[in-house]
């Protein structure tokens, strides 16, 4: 009998492709999703640089290409929690896997509006799917994908260990106490902050009701397409390249294909870890076929695949590409410089391995930068969401954005 996984935000960037790659592996595949990435896209006036079909023609397309169903379900899991129940209690899913929150840094620290609206989301989704599991008595693989971000950019060099710190307490009459802890955080930003708090979420729900978690913590992913998408136009996956959305690779990308400079923030010494758009369907996959069992902690995977500062990274860009590199100041309250140093050990014990940014598929990258340019809104690239401390204070602003009311 084939297993059910729950897709939470699977129209996204990794969700869709996450939907498609498990539908091919065998799995019954329910996408749920409240459409906001799409509402953000016209705010921001920063469509994605593919042209995205509707979620009608994508599925349509997936049954026509591969055979497979994959079912669509629209809701807003932090705004419907009744509804949300009725659904797990209906589908009583083997798995979710949970890409439902915000997950721009910059567009959560837009304003206090967008802060809100990203705590408001991020928290309140995540514990009602928990919560309703445990009302349910499901037995449930719930697959979070968390970030690298959490642990803060101010590394001394130490390794990043996969979720855990073994530490020694000592007691007042002298005894010494063997603990883990979860590794310190140190998020930069409202949207890190909120991948923090569901790692506090995610400990007491594993401890108190023996829930199976796996928490991903993965790097900046870059590449656009995987095997499934590249199937047919309709499948294509989301290019974004604002300056809240992009990730650093793909506004690079959009710089060097419109004749601009990459602009570097700063020294371009801070370090990020990289993972390709392939990989991190692959790692879900492999998340999915290898729960932790119940009763045991959180299993935490660091999902990444190499480390790189952000100006090499400009520089591997204009070797590719012959764009020259303009330096601006940095938006982020942030190191100039940092090291990162980070144990991916369970990932390559599984057998993943990973497609770096030197590999052909980068090329693919500045192909589709190139090609889909003329729908680029090239005045949304540059970065407008200064951190507090980099500018003056905010005027007050207490409503949420527009699309958090539908």
């Amino acid at each position: 009998m084939s297993k059910t996984v729950l897709v939470l935000g699977g129209d996204g960037f990794c969700g869709w492709p996450t939907s498609l790659h498990l539908s091919a592996l065998g799995y019954e595949v329910v996408i749920v999703d409240n459409f906001v990435r799409r509402h953000i896209a016209e705010e921001l006036g920063a469509p994605s640089l593919t042209p995205i079909s509707s979620i009608d023609e994508r599925l349509n397309t997936w049954k026509e290409v591969s055979g497979n169903d994959i079912d669509i379900v629209e809701l807003d899991i932090a705004r419907d929690r009744c509804e949300l129940r009725r659904l797990l209690a209906s589908v009583r899913p083997d798995a979710i896997v949970h890409f439902a929150e915000q997950r721009a840094a910059p567009y959560s620290m837009r304003d206090a509006a967008h802060r809100a609206y990203t705590v408001d989301n991020n928290i309140n989704g995540t514990h009602n799917v928990l919560s309703a599991i445990v009302e349910l008595g499901l037995d449930t693989h719930f697959v979070h994908l968390g970030t690298m971000g959490v642990y803060g950019y101010e590394g001394d060099g130490l390794e990043i260990p996969e979720g855990y710190l073994d530490v020694v307490v000592e007691g007042p009459d002298g005894a010494r106490h063997p603990r883990s802890i979860l590794y310190p955080t140190k998020p930069g930003s409202i949207y890190h902050l909120t991948k923090s708090m569901d790692q506090l979420m995610f400990q007491f729900y594993a401890r108190n009701d023996r829930m199976k978690i796996t928490d991903l913590h993965q790097g900046i992913v870059w590449g656009t397409q995987t095997e499934q998408t590249r199937l047919d136009p309709a499948l294509i996956n989301r290019f974004d390249y604002d300056g809240d959305y992009g990730t650093v690779l793909n506004r690079f990308l959009m710089q060097a294909a419109a004749g601009h400079p990459l602009t570097v923030h700063g020294t371009g010494g801070q370090t990020r870890a990289f993972i390709n758009i392939q990989d991190t369907v692959r790692c879900v996959a492999l998340a999915i076929e290898n729960p932790p069992a119940a009763g045991d902690p959180v299993r935490i995977i660091n999902q990444v695949a190499e480390t790189h500062r952000v100006r090499d990274l400009a520089e591997l860009v204009a070797e590719l590409t012959g764009a020259d590199i303009e330096y601006l100041d940095n938006p982020r309250s942030e190191a100039a410089e940092n090291d990162l140093a980070v144990s991916s050990k369970t990932l390559k014990g599984l057998g993943l391995e990973p497609i770096l940014l030197r590999d052909e598929l980068l090329t693919e990258t500045v192909d589709i930068a190139l090609r889909f340019i003329e729908r680029a809104n090239l005045d949304t690239i540059p970065a407008t969401a200064l951190w507090p401390g980099r500018r003056e204070p905010e005027t007050p602003q207490l409503e949420a954005p527009r699309f958090a009311l539908r």
